[in-house]
């Protein structure tokens, strides 16, 4: 079982991390002169957060957001009443066919969330990311903002890639590799990095039209 590093558990925790960044890198100083306090985005861990990221997925927030009050009003939300529904009851709440199959999976891979606690970065995400349907982002997602982990990034994320572009002067967006390579240097507090640099994206979305 690999180390645990810092847990995010409160806005002085993100403030720490960002005086951190801007001592090592003057362009993340310069970023949060732009963007202000940055958002502590702690959500509850267990099989309903990313329950919820399944049924977000390519859809409109609106439309996710109308979905999980759907499964929240006829109590489809953990692994029990996930695999007692019949596909019809299912889909009354919204799920997509290939939606329905990835919730049935996570209900039936029975994750310890608890355990995941305990668990390195690495592992958290090597373990969710054995389940259908949880890729590599939403694994990161839910390990820097359910778990706390002050040392993830979401490297393959497109906004992170564009506001690190636009910071770092960058002749074109950097790739999920080259993001690998750059983000090292923001270690041990990546995930406040991505905290910076998707505050700075929607400051550069506003002034310059970025789609």
């Amino acid at each position: 079982m690999g180390a645990i590093g810092r847990i995010i558990t409160c806005d002085a925790c993100v403030a720490e991390g960002a005086e951190w960044l801007s001592a090592r890198e003057p362009r993340f100083g310069a970023a949060l002169q732009e963007v202000g306090p940055l958002p502590l985005r702690r959500r509850p861990d267990g099989f309903a957060e990313l329950l919820s990221a399944i049924t977000s997925q390519q859809v409109s927030v609106a439309s996710a957001s109308a979905i999980w009050a759907r499964l929240q009003a006829a109590q489809l939300t953990d692994p029990q009443s996930i695999l007692r529904a019949t596909e019809d009851e299912l889909r009354a709440a919204g799920l997509s066919r290939q939606k329905i199959r990835y919730a049935r999976a996570l209900a039936e891979a029975s994750i310890d969330y608890n355990g995941l606690r305990a668990l390195s970065d690495a592992e958290v995400i090597a373990t969710l990311t054995k389940v259908p349907g949880i890729g590599t982002w939403t694994a990161e997602i839910y390990a820097m903002f359910s778990l706390g982990r002050a040392d993830v990034f979401a490297h393959g994320d497109l906004a992170l890639q564009e506001a690190t572009r636009l910071l770092f002067q960058l002749p074109e967006r950097p790739g999920e590799r080259q993001m690998r390579q750059l983000a090292e240097a923001w270690s041990p507090w990546r995930s406040v990095a991505a905290r910076i640099l998707w505050a700075y994206y929607r400051i550069a979305k506003d002034r310059e039209g970025i789609r």
